[in-house]
C-alpha cells in the first residue's frame, strides 16, 4: 500500500515536499510515478522515478520546479515541489507505475481503485 501526505496550502511562489510511503512492501524494486488530478480535468502524469533512480521523467508544466527523489531507508519517495503555481492545485497520487513516457503522458490506471492521495492547494 502507498500513502501520500505532505500536500496543504501554500502561497504562490511557494513550496511542499510531498511523500509517498510504502507499507508491506519495499519501494526500491519498483519505479514510482507520481500524478494529479484538477477539478474538472483528467489525471495528469507529473513525474517518476525508475526503479534503478537512473532514470526521471517531469512533465513539461513542472521542469525546474519540482525534483523526485527516494529515500530508501526511509521507504518513501517524495516530490519535492518549489515555485509552484496556481495551476499545480490538485489532488497529488503516487503509484507503482512504468517510469516511460507513454505511461506518464498517457496514464491509464483504474484510478477508482487508487487511494485518496494528498490535496495540493496554490492560492493567495
Amino acid at each position: 500500500q502507498l500513502v501520500e501526505s505532505g500536500g496543504g496550502l501554500v502561497q504562490p511562489g511557494g513550496s511542499l515536499r510531498l511523500s509517498c510511503a510504502a507499507s508491506g512492501f519495499t519501494l526500491d524494486y519498483y519505479s514510482i510515478g507520481w500524478f494529479r488530478q484538477a477539478t474538472g480535468k483528467d489525471h495528469e502524469g507529473v513525474s517518476c522515478i525508475s526503479s534503478t533512480d537512473r532514470y526521471t521523467y517531469y512533465t513539461d508544466s513542472v521542469k525546474g520546479r519540482f525534483t523526485i527523489s527516494r529515500d530508501k531507508a526511509e521507504n518513501t519517495v517524495y516530490l519535492q515541489m518549489n515555485s509552484l503555481k496556481p495551476e499545480d492545485t490538485a489532488v497529488y497520487y503516487c503509484a507503482a507505475a512504468p517510469c516511460t513516457i507513454a505511461t506518464m503522458q498517457n496514464p491509464k490506471f483504474d484510478f477508482a481503485s487508487w487511494g485518496q492521495g494528498t490535496q495540493v492547494t496554490v492560492s493567495s
